[in-house]
């Protein structure tokens, strides 16, 4: 074999390890880029549920802020009403 022939088998050689390795880059980032999508859709699917659970008691909390200030008032007039029943029977 002369030592053209060999530098070109040689250089073949190179380029066809060098096609495989970058198939063999180019399939392993694909599969971690799946991997990554697919744990960053979990994590926003839990972030999801607990922003939703989060603005469910919210809104619990906000009804219940509404309606205390009524329940005080009626309180208060119920405790004035007491108060002059026992005037009365005093």
């Amino acid at each position: 074999m002369t030592t053209v022939a060999a530098a070109v088998i040689s250089a073949v050689a190179s380029v066809m390890v060098g096609l495989l390795t970058l198939m063999g880059v180019i399939i392993t980032n694909g599969r971690a880029n799946r991997d990554i999508e697919r744990k960053i859709a979990v994590a926003q699917a839990v972030t999801d549920t607990k922003l939703a659970e989060l603005t469910r008691e919210v809104r619990e909390h906000n009804r219940l802020a509404k309606r205390v200030p009524v329940v005080e008032e009626q309180i208060k007039s119920v405790s004035h009403r007491i108060t002059d029943i026992e005037n009365i029977l005093n």
